[in-house]
C-alpha cells in the first residue's frame, strides 16, 4: 500500500507544481485551490509512504514521478519546446524510478 501511496503522492506533485505555475502568483482562485489541495495531499500520501519506504529512496520516487509528469504535461499541453534530447532525458528518469524500486 505504501508504494501505491508514493506514486499516487508523485502524481499529486505533478498536479501542485503545475496548478502552482498557472496560479499567476496565486491570483487565480481555481488553480490556487488545486495547489493547496494538491500539495497537502501530495505530502500527506508521501509521509505515509515513508512510514515504510526509506526516505531516500521514497522521495526520489516522489520526485522522479512528479518531475517527468509536469515536464510531459508542460510539453504537451503548454507549448514547452519538445526533443529528443527531452525525451531521452525524461526515459531515464523514468528508467532510475524503476530502478529503485526494484533495488528496494
Amino acid at each position: 500500500m505504501a508504494w501505491i501511496a508514493l506514486v499516487v503522492s508523485g502524481v499529486l506533485e505533478a498536479v501542485w507544481a503545475t496548478a502552482l505555475g498557472k496560479s499567476e502568483g496565486f491570483s487565480r482562485p481555481v488553480p490556487t485551490t488545486v495547489f493547496a489541495v494538491g500539495i497537502v495531499l501530495s505530502m500527506i500520501g508521501l509521509a505515509y509512504a515513508l512510514n515504510t519506504v526509506p526516505v531516500g529512496t521514497g522521495y526520489a520516487i516522489w520526485v522522479g514521478i512528479g518531475a517527468v509528469l509536469t515536464a510531459t504535461y508542460a510539453m504537451a499541453f503548454d507549448g514547452e519546446a519538445v526533443n529528443l534530447t527531452k525525451i531521452l532525458l525524461l526515459t531515464g528518469i523514468i528508467g532510475c524510478v524503476a530502478g529503485l524500486k526494484l533495488a528496494h
